[in-house]
């Protein structure tokens, strides 16, 4: 039963800390301690090693303590005198076994660390290994992690003398109590104070619960690793998000038409607070319109679509949404009435029906209504010609698919769960001539009939935008038409030139 309790617990710890990791805001997942490679070091192990204190170890120690006690009741009944004796040196036995187990705790923590180190290079490098390949970077990395370990490794070494001089005191101190005992009865038997046969029944009833004893210290490497690996899931389970991607507070729109504002807005990252990258950021877009941003790189185009999806907080302002603060409003209902479409879009290693349907996961999305988003976003046509058709398996991360068409792919899931508004970040930035023609088509058919918010570094693609907003240092420096922006003939004209030239 301890040992179903245990599996039980571990599975437990294993959901709830995966939960949790989904649950925490984005901006603690660009704290360098919070490197990928580091959590699913962690939601491997830390519940796997929770076990080394619970489940059959807990009836191990269970079985300790009832075999000392009764050992403990036989003793007195049949020698009080042997017994007290042996009481007096039971705390030197629990004193040597905590030092022990106290040793090991501090490397067991040393040890978690250098693995969560070694964890996040190896993730990095594996995840990466076509850029690992085409660098032939793989000795490097192969350095890098030899390295992160090399230290706690010779760390050990230098220790690993005092931990075996602890560990056998603690196993010797039974030693020890056995020879007391067989001196102290002699001398009874010699006064006529007890008998041989009590002095045997005494000592056989203390070396069985010794023996018990002598396990349970035998764990204390385990133990060691079970209290770091639950102070972390507790730490874990115990962090209260910044922003909680479960909670249930906020109002839900009955009727939200898409009407974007940001005002005033500065932000930092969380994890970059010296490097400002808002500074007054203003602009609108009303419902129906499309808004281009345009800019150079790092003016803080993305970070304003990441502060609509409520990823981060700004410092200061307001994002609006219908009128209302987005801080107000539902986090989940918020975000299942936007939709993305990213430079760098991630599918999901199943079939691209299943890649579609998980742009909508609040109801059964039917195949009529894949096919319908596929032909909206230009890619039924495609797919229809594939041996498989919608259930053909596109890969890790898209990778049996080329760029344009899991751009198109992106597209269908982003209009699957019909949003009122669409942002598009730079989507088709990536692709060869063709391939863009064929996605800005489907993006024009996205586009219709709801808001859309467009950042392009191509100027090709936003002539046709309602409001063109020029970003520059984190605020909006310009702000109108394609050709009210070409007439001011300043920023936006610039830029347009720039690019021709190129």
């Amino acid at each position: 039963m301890f040992g179903k309790s245990g599996e039980t617990l571990t599975m437990r710890l294993r959901s709830l800390s995966f939960r949790a990791l989904l649950q925490q805001e984005i901006g603690w997942y660009d704290d360098q301690k919070n490197a990928v490679g580091v959590l699913l070091t962690r939601l491997a192990t830390d519940a796997s090693q929770v076990k080394g204190a619970t489940g059959s170890r807990l009836g191990l120690m269970t079985m300790t303590i009832c075999t000392l006690l009764t050992a403990i009741i036989i003793a007195f009944v049949y020698g009080w005198q042997l017994t007290l004796l042996i009481l007096a040196c039971i705390p030197f036995v629990i004193a040597a076994n905590a030092i022990s187990v106290k040793s090991m705790t501090g490397h067991a923590a040393k040890d978690q660390k250098a693995l969560e180190e070694a964890g996040r290079i190896s993730t990095e490098s594996v995840e990466n290994i076509r850029t690992v390949a085409s660098l032939t970077r793989e000795d490097a990395f192969y350095e890098r992690y030899i390295t992160s370990l090399s230290a706690p490794y010779r760390d050990s070494l230098t220790k690993a003398p005092f931990y075996g001089f602890t560990y056998g005191i603690a196993q010797s101190a039974n030693y020890f109590i056995n020879a007391a005992v067989f001196r102290f009865g002699a001398w009874l038997i010699a006064r006529c104070m007890t008998n041989f046969e009590n002095v045997f029944i005494v000592f056989s009833s203390i070396i069985f619960a010794a023996m018990n004893v002598g396990q349970s210290a035998s764990l204390a490497p385990d133990y060691g690793k079970a209290k770091i690996s639950a102070q972390r899931i507790f730490q874990l389970l115990d962090r209260k998000p910044v922003i909680d991607s479960y909670s249930e507070e906020g109002e839900k729109l009955s009727n939200f038409e898409g009407n974007i504002e940001f005002r005033n807005i500065h932000f930092v990252y969380p994890s970059r607070p010296e490097a400002p990258v808002l500074q007054g950021l203003s602009v609108k877009v009303n419902k129906g319109q499309t808004l281009a941003l345009v800019g150079s790189s790092g003016c803080g185009k993305s970070t304003s679509i990441q502060l609509l999806e409520r990823f981060y907080d700004p410092v200061e302002g307001q994002v609006l949404a219908d009128g209302f603060d987005t801080k107000t409003l539902h986090l989940q209902w918020l975000r299942s009435r936007l939709g993305l479409v990213s430079q760098e879009p991630i599918l999901f290693d199943c079939s691209i029906a299943e890649n579609i349907q998980y742009g909508d996961n609040s109801r059964v999305v039917s195949q009529e209504e894949i096919e319908e988003a596929a032909k909206a976003a230009n890619i039924h046509a495609f797919i229809e010609r594939l041996p498989e058709k919608y259930d053909t398996r596109v890969g890790e991360k898209g990778t049996q698919l080329s760029g344009g068409q899991k751009q198109r792919i992106a597209i269908a899931r982003a209009l699957v769960r019909k949003p009122a508004v669409l942002l598009l970040d730079e989507a088709t930035s990536a692709l060869d001539t063709e391939s863009e023609k064929i996605v800005q088509k489907a993006l024009d058919n996205a586009r219709q009939g709801r808001t859309c918010i467009v950042i392009a570094h191509r100027l090709t693609t936003v002539q046709t935008a309602d409001v063109i907003a020029v970003i520059q240092n984190g605020r909006v420096v310009e702000q109108g038409t394609h050709s009210q922006l070409l007439a001011k003939e300043g920023y936006y004209y610039a830029l347009v030139n720039a690019q021709v030239s190129n």
